[in-house]
């Protein structure tokens, strides 16, 4: 039984894509022929995983898979080009590869024009010595032939450092005309995957075949644009796809889940926690430490994720479907795939937290009616046809509100002044401190505006965990009155601002006409054993 040397096409049909790994499904029609026989098909990715390659045959044919696994292999590079067709840096290689070899061949010849000379000239000097030991006195040919030979020794020697000169710098024009060349036109050799199929068919004929696996280097992220016309809404769900697998995905079916193949499925070790009752001391009978603390507003939900180092689900698998084939390059870029766009009513408020930020803010609130839960992730915010800046959406559940802020409006100024004051009584010895809060709102509108605008201001009060330490919002002195107070603390006005009444002649400047001022007075009141405050 022997593999066909010419390995059959395996496409990849669909896709699962999740958190940091793609599982890959691919289908194809095999014709086989009756008996045992093995089969060559891809190529594939070099990255797939072997533990994980799953192969089947139509239930409604006799045949079996005996056997199915991935060999890897290196590809060779391909043939080289034809000399008329040569590229002219490898024409500039082969003209400085002969001159290198011209030079050689003249260095080696200078080497035994200087080496016959040595000869010669050590046969002069013992010719003189023997001459002059038997009598013979032959000055001037003597001197002569000395001259000659130091001239032409001295000649040749000058070429040979002349030609390793030329030779030296030839060596370094072609290293880096080698490595050009090998970074151009040079393919190195590549690790190409094909995964070999052993099947046995009781009789012949075509027989479907699906193969799937997983592969790595292969992620999503979800990713929305959120468009504000008036009292609606857009927002359009995308997933941004990244794959390096090593192949092209063209054409398939796009799945998107949030589930964690790679996490351990252990439960996590309990520890013991031990509760223990202990008696106070006299010190702590006669004094109650307190301390001001920030504590965040929570409701049930998702625990928060710092960062993005995966995709917040809210604790469930999540699957989603794009609902056309897609094609994704195996090129390592963001590729941006649409999944869903629904238009919804919208709510819109400009809201102002004094104590956190100057700025006054749109604040968009609509419901979630797309059908499936929004992931965590980044969002782009268009509004009045044109790109307003990007935010973050939370994890949000089917029909759950949702809330954009659409960023600061410049037509809005708000400046915070706070002052304390701290007295105690004298009978009952108790502490009063008492915080005056006050915000000074204007609007500076455009010419032409005539509508009022409301602006939503949120102060907030403490909110005491102790029967010794009591807050009071002092109504009667807070100007004008706060329209809602809730439990934790947090104190809303909802002002409303006219236009700005611009000056007769000069429509560029505007009087202070459209200018609130808004006071909160509240109390914390504490006995006189507490310490801290």
């Amino acid at each position: 039984m022997s593999t066909a040397p010419k390995p059959i096409a395996l496409p990849v049909t669909a896709v699962t894509c999740m958190e940091d790994r793609a599982h890959i499904e691919r289908a194809l029609v095999l014709d086989l022929e009756a008996g045992v026989q093995r089969l060559r098909l891809g190529p594939v990715s070099a990255l797939a995983v072997d533990r994980t390659l799953h192969a089947e045959l139509a239930a409604d044919h006799l045949a079996t898979v005996l056997e199915a696994r991935i060999v890897r292999s290196w590809t060779p590079r391909g043939p080289l080009p034809s000399t008329d067709d040569d590229s002219a840096l490898r024409r500039r290689l082969h003209t400085l590869d002969e001159e290198r070899l011209a030079l050689g061949q003249r260095r080696d010849r200078l080497h035994v024009h200087l080496d016959l000379l040595g000869r010669l000239a050590a046969d002069l000097l013992r010719e003189i010595g023997e001459g002059a030991g038997s009598g013979e006195t032959e000055a001037a040919r003597w001197t002569r032939e000395l001259d000659r030979v130091d001239h032409e020794r001295d000649s040749y020697g000058e070429q040979l450092r002349t030609v390793e000169a030329r030779l030296a710098d030839l060596a370094i024009e072609l290293g880096e005309a080698q490595r050009a060349l090998d970074l151009s036109e040079e393919e190195p050799a590549e690790l190409v995957g094909h995964i070999e199929l052993t099947v046995e068919a009781a009789v012949a004929g075509p027989v479907g075949l699906r193969l799937s696996h997983l592969t790595p280097c292969a992620l999503w992220r979800p990713a929305y644009r959120a468009v504000l016309d008036g009292d609606s809404l857009t927002l359009e769900t995308d997933a941004m796809v990244w794959q390096r697998t090593g192949e092209d995905w063209s054409d398939v079916r796009l799945t998107l889940s949030t589930a964690r193949s790679a996490l351990a499925t252990d439960p996590p070790r309990l520890g013991e926690d031990r509760l223990t009752l202990g008696d106070r001391s006299a010190a702590e009978r006669r004094t109650v430490d307190v301390e001001l603390r920030e504590e965040e507003i929570g409701d049930l939900g998702p625990a928060p994720v710092l960062g993005l180092p995966g995709v917040d689900d809210g604790g469930e698998a999540r699957v989603l479907h794009s609902p056309a084939p897609v094609s994704v390059p195996a090129d390592g870029r963001a590729h941006r795939v649409p999944l869903s766009a629904v238009t919804s009513a919208a709510r819109s408020e400009y809201a102002c937290s004094p104590e956190l930020s100057p700025l006054v803010t749109q604040v968009v609130r609509f419901d979630n009616e797309s059908g499936h839960a929004l992931l965590a992730g980044p969002v782009d915010l268009v509004r009045g046809g044109g790109f307003s800046g990007r935010g973050t959406l939370d994890f949000t559940a089917p029909g759950a509100p949702v809330e954009l802020a659409f960023g600061s409006s410049d037509d809005y100024r708000v400046v915070r002044h706070a002052e304390e004051s701290r007295d105690s009584a004298g009978i009952t010895q108790r502490t009063v401190v008492t915080r005056t809060v006050r915000l000074h709102l204007s609007r500076f509108s455009a010419p032409g505006e005539n509508g009022e605008q409301v602006v939503v201001l949120r102060e907030r009060i403490p909110v005491s965990e102790v029967s010794a330490v009591e807050v009071r919002l002092r109504k009667e002195a807070c100007s004008p009155a706060p329209d809602v107070v809730d439990a934790e603390g947090i104190v809303r006005w909802d002002v409303t601002l006219p236009p700005s009444d611009f000056v007769r002649g000069d429509p560029h400047l505007a009087s202070l006409g459209s200018h609130r001022t808004v006071t909160l007075v509240y109390e914390l009141s504490a006995s006189a054993k507490v310490a801290g405050l």
